[in-house]
């Protein structure tokens, strides 16, 4: 049950807030000028792909969509054009998942709370400050860092505290791989095909 776990790990997109779509249109906006059919390529490899990070996600454009080397500083240049967009999109009070954020503001007091998400970083800092529910964060982890490797820090600044107690929450493939790589429980959340996997959350009403 998930009322008796210590720390939960939220993933962010999909989950504490419902902005999919924005970041679907982020990555076309952002590439506009590039042929449509490759677009979409990379918004199927984003869409079966979203604990990943923009970063990856860029490079995988250019150099597998588009057969074309990219340095890593346009890779950081591409990442924050898609901050840019995202930060004019996000910060709306709409988008929070009710039933998600409700839950951590009834149980943050007795639950240690982390968001380990596939964006930015400092995008998601300024996100939560912006909406008011940083608070309940104990940390907030994001990319260039990978999730699987946030996920480690965070174990490791709770070396106090078994493995058993831990949950991550997530909404992709990506979320399942970062928690059973790192020993700890998953608990997949809308995304029907990740029910297979075991544990599921239909609801936190």
């Amino acid at each position: 049950m998930i009322k008796n776990k210590k720390i939960i790990i939220w993933d962010f997109d999909g989950v504490i807030m419902f902005s999919n779509e924005v970041r679907d249109n982020g990555f076309v906006d952002v590439l506009k000028d590039f042929p449509k059919d490759q677009v979409d390529a990379l918004l199927d490899f984003h869409q079966a792909n979203g604990g990943l990070s923009r970063y990856v996600k860029f490079r995988y454009f250019f150099e597998e969509i588009r057969n074309e080397s990219i340095t890593e500083e346009e890779v950081n240049n591409w990442a924050k054009r898609f901050s840019e967009v995202m930060l004019q999109n996000l910060i709306k009070e709409e988008l929070l998942n009710k039933e998600v954020v409700d839950f951590i503001k009834n149980n943050h007091e007795k639950i240690t709370m982390y968001i380990a998400s596939g964006s930015d970083q400092k995008e998601l800092n300024h996100i939560c400050e912006s909406l008011n529910i940083n608070r309940y964060f104990e940390k907030i982890y994001g990319s260039p860092i990978a999730k699987i490797e946030n996920v480690v820090t965070i174990l490791k600044a709770n070396t106090d505290i078994e493995n058993s107690y831990f949950a991550l929450i997530g909404d992709s493939i990506n979320d399942y791989e970062a928690a059973t790589a790192n020993e700890i429980s998953f608990y997949g959340y809308n995304n029907k095909n990740l029910e297979e996997l075991g544990n599921y959350i239909n609801s936190f009403e």
